[in-house]
């Protein structure tokens, strides 16, 4: 009688315990569902990163670079509008705690939009990552429009979909808390923003976290 060959219990371990690792590495490299990102560009990105770093629901910032043309753009490349990059700030945030609307009133607040920048480096655009984002984003500035009584001039926001994003150099990240300067190069508006998208998306998002 032929005999089946069976597996010894260490070789079993051997084969088994590698692919168990691997599948626990993969889980713990996916993020959290509720973890997003999102790109703004206003100004000059050190004001911007000032501004939403304490937001509650942000879970970091980085500023750097995306919109462009040239790989690994430089600041000094930047600022000499040679690579058609826009100064930006990636926001990465828990939706459970900020809602992405609410997070364009920060936007909203945080520079005057109005001023025609061209395709400079401190132009004012929002980089989206999907179609979600962009349908709040122009719900935003619908809002924006039509009840905003702060700037008389024509909006010169952007939006545009979201391109390769380059981390700025070290010294620019955390900029006014690394060099302890508390200012911000960004002036919040005297009459805080406030849009209705981002009030409904606010109360759905504690609807939810009730449930």
């Amino acid at each position: 009688m032929n005999r089946v060959p069976t597996l010894s219990a260490m070789a079993l371990f051997t084969l088994l315990v590698p692919a168990w690792l691997r599948h626990q590495q993969t889980r713990q490299q996916e993020p959290a569902p509720t973890i997003r990102r999102a790109i703004f560009a206003a100004g000059c990105f050190w004001g911007i990163e000032a501004a939403f770093r304490h937001v509650d629901g942000v879970v970091s910032t980085v500023v750097g670079y995306t919109g462009g043309h040239l790989a690994d753009p430089t600041y000094r490349l930047v600022s000499l509008q040679s690579s058609g990059h826009a100064e930006a700030v990636l926001v990465t945030y828990d939706s459970r705690r900020v809602s992405y609307e609410e997070l364009l009133d920060v936007f909203w607040n945080c520079h005057d939009p109005t001023i025609d920048h061209g395709a400079g480096s401190h132009r004012s655009a929002i980089f989206c990552f999907d179609a979600e984002q962009e349908s709040a984003a122009r719900r935003s500035i619908n809002e924006f429009c039509q009840h905003s009584v702060i700037f008389t001039g024509p909006l010169r926001t952007q939006i545009l979909p979201a391109t390769r994003f380059y981390a700025a150099e070290d010294e620019h990240q955390h900029y006014f808390e690394k060099w302890g300067d508390g200012t911000s190069c960004h002036k919040p508006q005297h009459r805080p923003i406030h849009t209705r998208p981002a009030d409904e998306a606010a109360r759905a998002r504690r609807e939810m976290t009730r449930q």
